[in-house]
């Protein structure tokens, strides 16, 4: 980092903060009271065609308070973490609270839930990273990419570093607190022939600087990829097997968790209302979470309700077995929180693998999708329907690229229909997933 940024020191600054603000919100009359503290810095350079566009150097700090007064809720924050303002902060809550309507399920996660086993999870590797070496890393990525023949111009290459640390306390005696950092390095180029123009990117990213790819390992892969993108066509309009690519399958899986989320069952706003138990994969799939994974991505012991995290079943045996429930949600579905405030933390999947070539030869004729567009999913009644490009296959192999057609069908049915999981495993973020074969989806191509 180009700037002094001593972890151990915030920690215990914003530990203080969060103990001095719980005290005045007991000592102005709240019943309850929580607090989250964050501070976070970081490096970030761009470079595009050989010269450096930008350079960012962020540190950014915030606290929020939320009170309760009997079954009243009121929450304020501010990015001053000063004395001065945390009072004014507290004072603004309870405000609020003493303003809003009583709401049954509100209030702080049950006392016996929080968390008690605290490790040190392994997620804090900060970076000595001065800025010119982040440019040369950035400028050696990119012209990895730019050098390969086919390779018209580059839209940039990116490398971002960070670290920081949060807090959240409770008036249950709860505090928690976590360092972490993240860094990132991406290039994305662009092709040109005679059918026009393509563009693609590559990146890696990574808690510990030392895991991520050389610079010129990822440039390289960005050519790649824009270079196989060339000559692409539309694919024929019908029926047919869909592939996902690894980076667009772990989307399905997002799809699926805001599906199963609290917030979206107590609302009516999901079509998996009152499933569990509810057959929605093949027998052979099964989706988990394993907050406590040493050095993941998402690792945490607590979540933003303070509640220990644990080991949850989401999917088991192609079953729903559990809902992602926060402290609030799961009031408001009459269960039990399963540590989830704030979302699924390193999500993970138990299937039999096989390798891409095997699924191309299983889906005989179909589509190869590698990039999504547009949102297109609808949570209340699972429909799906997205732009999309890729690949066409034939005989179970790769022929040529297609471009400016959509997949379209319904996410149950989707799930229901998963052929096989792809041991391609992406690694890079919470979740970690292979390649997706879909029986038959609508394509809509030339």
């Amino acid at each position: 980092m180009t700037q002094a940024f001593d972890a151990f020191h915030q920690q215990a600054l914003l530990e203080t903060r969060a103990n001095t603000a719980l005290a005045l919100a007991r000592s102005l009359g709240a019943d309850a009271c929580e607090v989250g503290a964050s501070v976070d810095q970081g490096v970030g350079v761009s470079v595009r065609e050989g010269e450096v566009e930008t350079v960012e150097l962020s540190r950014d700090q915030g606290i929020a308070v939320t009170v309760y007064i009997g079954a009243r809720k009121g929450s304020a924050s501010s990015t001053d973490a000063s004395d001065a303002s945390i009072r004014v902060v507290v004072e603004k809550a309870l405000a609020i609270a003493r303003h809003t309507g009583e709401d049954p399920a509100s209030g702080l996660a049950d006392a016996e839930l929080m968390a008690s086993e605290l490790p040190d999870l392994d997620v804090h590797h900060p970076w000595e990273l001065t800025t010119e070496a982040a440019i040369d890393m950035a400028l050696a990525c990119e012209a990895a990419g730019r050098e390969v023949a086919g390779i018209k111009s580059s839209d940039g290459a990116s490398l971002s570093s960070g670290e920081g640390v949060r807090v959240y306390a409770n008036s249950h005696g709860f505090l928690g607190s976590q360092r972490g950092s993240r860094h990132s390095l991406s290039c994305m180029l662009i092709a040109e022939d005679g059918s026009g123009m393509q563009r693609d990117y590559d990146y890696t990213t990574a808690r510990d600087p030392r895991h991520l790819l050389a610079p010129e390992q990822v440039g390289a892969s960005a050519a790649e990829r824009t270079l196989r993108r060339l000559g692409a066509g539309r694919p024929a309009t019908g029926r047919l097997p869909v592939l996902f690519d690894p980076s667009l399958a772990s989307g399905l899986v997002g799809s699926l968790m805001g599906a199963i989320a609290g917030g979206a069952l107590y609302r009516q706003a999901s079509f998996l209302c009152d499933r569990l138990g509810d057959a929605l994969f093949p027998e052979w799939f099964s989706l988990f979470e394993r907050p406590m994974e040493v050095g993941a991505m998402a690792s945490s012991p607590f979540d933003n309700d303070g509640v220990q995290t644990r080991d949850n079943v989401f999917i088991e045996n192609g079953r729903l077995a559990s809902y992602m429930l926060s402290a609030y949600s799961a009031r408001r579905l009459g269960m039990q929180s399963t540590g989830n405030a704030g979302g699924a933390r390193n999500l993970r999947i138990d299937a039999p693998l096989a390798s891409r070539d095997e699924l191309l030869a299983r889906m005989g004729r179909g589509v190869l999708v590698t990039e999504l567009m547009g949102q297109g999913v609808n949570a209340v009644t699972g429909d799906y329907s997205r732009g999309a490009a890729g690949f066409w296959v034939e005989d179970g192999k790769i022929q040529y690229p297609v471009e400016e057609f959509t997949i379209a069908g319904n996410l149950e049915a989707m799930l229901k229909g998963l052929v096989g999981v792809g041991s391609d495993t992406d690694t890079r973020g919470s979740i970690h997933t292979g390649s997706w074969l879909i029986d038959e989806m609508t394509i809509a191509g030339g």
